[in-house]
C-alpha cells in the first residue's frame, strides 16, 4: 500500500478566547496522496480553514485569530513522514514555502506593498538557500509560467499596478516557488470575477500536472469543487460530515448537510421569470450553525436536520464506508438519505418511519 502524503489522525483545535473556548475542529481524520487534489468545503465556522490551517502552524500569528487568541491542536497530522503538531517552529518554517506552498484568499492583504512583485517572489526562493541571482533569475520564470505577460517589466512593478487576477497569479507564483509537494489554496478565487476565477482554476490544474503537487483547496463553493477536485470532504460543526470522489458525493449524496448545500445552488431557472413574472427563490438551509463554545452533542447537523432521528441527537456517528457506495465515499449519518427521501417522495416520512430507517 502506498504511503499518503498526508496522514491526518483525530485532529482537533481549540481557541481559547475571553469568553471561553472555542471547539472549532473535533477529531478530523483522513489521508491524502501524492498529486491528490481534495477540496474542504463548509459554510463559514465549519471548521474548514482552521484544521488545514492548524497542520503546518499558521493559527495562533494573528491573521487568522486575532491578537489575544490561543490555539491549542491536537491529535496527529504526518507529512512526508514526520509530525507537524508539535514540530518547532523553526522546522515548521522551513517546510513552509519549501515541501508545503500557500495561496492565500486577498493577495492585496497577502502581498507586501512597498516591495516590487519580483522582490516578493525572489525573497520566497532566497529565504530556502538560494542565491539571489538564481532566485531572481527563479522569479522572471515563475511570473511566465503562471501566466504574466512581459514579466521581466511587470516584475518591476508593485502590487497596486497589478488587477486582481494578476496579484493572484503571483501569489500563485510565490506558492509553487520551491516546486512543493503540497499547495494549500484558502479560498483563491473568491474575491475574483467569474471569467478570472475560471482561468485561475485552469492555471492551477495544469500547474498540478506539471509539478506532480498535491492540493487542498479550502472553498465554501461547490461549483468550484465540481471543477477542481478529485476527492471533496464536506464539514460541518468541527466535523466531516462525507468524504469521497466528488462523482460519487455530488450524485449518490449521503449526507443530509451535503444534500442541503447542493439543493442551495442557483440553476438556470433561477434566472428566469416564471409565468406569473416572479423568479424562483433560492432554497436555503434552515436554522443557526451551531455553538462552537461547547463540543456539539450528537450529529452537530441534527437540529438543522428535517430528517434527523431521537440517535442523531444524542449520539456522534461515525465516518464510515457507504456500505453500496463507490470506494472510499464515507458519510457520518444514523440513516440512509436515499431510502429517506424515497420516503419523503411518498409522503411516508413519519418520526416512526425515519427511526427504522436509522442504524
Amino acid at each position: 500500500m502506498t504511503t499518503p502524503l498526508l496522514d491526518v489522525s483525530d485532529l482537533t483545535v481549540r481557541f481559547s478566547q475571553d469568553r471561553g473556548k472555542v471547539y472549532a475542529v473535533n477529531g478530523v481524520s483522513y489521508s491524502l496522496a501524492r498529486g491528490e487534489t481534495l477540496a474542504v468545503v463548509g459554510e463559514s465556522g465549519s471548521g474548514k480553514s482552521a484544521h488545514v490551517l492548524a497542520m503546518p502552524g499558521l493559527l495562533g500569528t494573528g491573521r487568522y485569530t486575532g491578537a489575544g487568541a490561543a490555539v491549542e491542536v491536537g491529535g496527529s497530522a504526518v507529512f512526508a513522514g514526520k509530525e507537524l503538531i508539535g514540530m518547532p517552529e523553526a522546522e515548521l518554517r522551513r517546510l513552509r514555502g519549501s515541501r508545503i506552498g500557500f495561496v492565500f484568499q486577498d493577495p492585496m492583504s497577502s502581498l507586501n506593498p512597498v516591495l516590487t512583485v519580483g522582490e516578493q517572489i525572489a525573497e520566497a526562493i532566497t529565504s530556502h538557500g538560494v542565491s539571489p541571482r538564481t532566485a531572481e533569475a527563479r522569479a522572471l520564470d515563475l511570473l511566465d509560467i503562471v501566466g504574466i505577460p512581459e514579466p521581466r517589466r511587470r516584475a518591476r512593478h508593485f502590487p497596486h499596478q497589478f488587477s486582481g487576477g494578476m496579484r493572484q497569479r503571483a501569489m500563485i507564483a510565490i506558492g509553487i516557488a520551491c516546486e512543493p509537494a503540497l499547495l494549500i489554496a484558502d479560498e483563491p478565487t473568491t474575491a475574483l470575477d467569474v471569467l478570472v476565477q475560471a482561468q485561475i482554476i485552469d492555471l492551477m490544474k495544469d500547474l498540478r500536472r506539471q509539478l506532480g503537487m498535491a492540493m487542498i483547496w479550502i472553498t465554501h463553493d461547490m461549483g468550484v469543487v465540481a471543477s477542481i477536485a478529485d476527492t471533496v470532504q464536506v464539514m460541518y460543526g468541527g466535523r466531516i460530515m462525507e468524504r469521497g470522489p466528488v462523482r460519487a458525493v455530488f450524485h449518490d449524496t449521503r449526507s443530509a448537510y451535503t444534500w442541503g448545500l447542493l439543493n442551495s445552488l442557483p440553476d438556470a431557472e433561477m434566472h428566469a421569470p416564471s409565468l406569473a413574472g416572479r423568479r424562483p427563490r433560492l432554497r436555503q438551509i434552515p436554522g443557526q450553525p451551531p455553538d462552537m463554545t461547547q463540543v456539539p452533542v450528537g450529529d452537530p447537523f441534527a437540529p438543522r436536520n428535517r430528517f434527523a432521528t431521537h440517535r442523531c441527537l444524542s449520539e456522534t456517528p461515525p465516518l464510515q464506508q457507504v456500505a453500496d457506495g463507490a470506494p472510499g465515499h464515507l458519510v457520518a449519518a444514523w440513516y440512509d438519505l436515499p431510502q429517506v427521501l424515497r420516503a419523503v417522495a411518498h409522503r411516508d416520512a413519519s418520526p416512526q418511519a425515519l427511526t427504522e430507517m436509522g442504524t
